[in-house]
């Protein structure tokens, strides 16, 4: 069962899960080849594909690889859904694009992020871009109920405990094991990618949240989230754009 945070009933009827922050960073993606990592549900694979692109999705959960093509073909989507840990992303694909894309709640799950950078300007044509947008390393240095700061901006390489007792997508079921992420500073975050050959061409800070996953969080306008006593006066989300020359 796929939970209701994700409202595939809306997505179906829209066509689309992209936020206008994307929309507007990415500009026209009609024509081109995308590697989308971390695909999930294959949600924004498939709003990209109906943009006109040409998808080929990866991620490592067989359960979200199963239900991204479900999702697809019962809206008449074509999209290569690739079932693969990010890191052995060579073993199954031979192609070579002209943007790699990732977007919300990936960073914390991968280790190593000058292997993923790597991956990335390896996927990439000469003239390819990456584009990612991902929640600010700061909204996680905060405890679980944003009452103080309780993680360190940047865990260099170790893994963090955290505390959750349950998903933001389903807070009423416990979860059964415990969560470990890595924390990444975006200091860190742009050093991989220029280390891997890629020029920054942005790096932008958005001071509102497309969706609610913190606690207190009130909608200041449609799509635009925000802790209710935090305000705008952090950072919620950070997006960036890099080419591969």
């Amino acid at each position: 069962m796929v939970s209701e945070f994700y409202d595939l009933t809306m997505f179906k009827e829209r066509g689309s899960s992209l936020n206008v922050l994307e929309k507007d960073e990415l500009g026209d993606v009609d024509g081109l080849s995308i590697l989308h990592l971390q695909c999930h549900l294959g949600m924004d694979s498939i709003s990209l594909a109906r943009l006109g692109a040409e998808v080929t999705a990866v991620d490592f959960s067989e359960v979200a690889i199963m239900n991204a093509r479900e999702l697809a073909s019962q809206m008449n989507v074509s999209i290569d859904f690739i079932l693969s840990d990010i890191y052995d992303l060579k073993k199954g694909i031979r192609n070579k694009f002209d943007m790699v894309f990732t977007s919300y709640g990936v960073i914390p799950w991968l280790p190593d992020l000058n292997k993923w950078a790597g991956l990335i300007s390896w996927a990439l044509k000469p003239g390819g871009t990456f584009y990612m947008a991902d929640f600010h390393p700061f909204l996680w240095m905060l405890d679980e109920q944003f009452r103080e700061i309780k993680y360190p901006y940047d865990s260099f390489g170790s893994s963090l405990k955290f505390s959750n007792v349950s998903s933001y997508a389903a807070p009423e079921i416990p979860l059964q094991n415990q969560e470990f992420n890595w924390q990444h500073g975006i200091g860190s975050v742009i050093n991989a990618l220029i280390k891997s050959g890629l020029n920054i061409e942005f790096m932008n800070e958005h001071f509102y949240s497309p969706y609610p996953v913190f606690p207190k969080a009130i909608e200041l306008s449609p799509g635009r989230w925000v802790h209710r006593k935090l305000r705008r006066d952090i950072p919620y989300i950070f997006s960036i754009q890099a080419k591969k020359y």
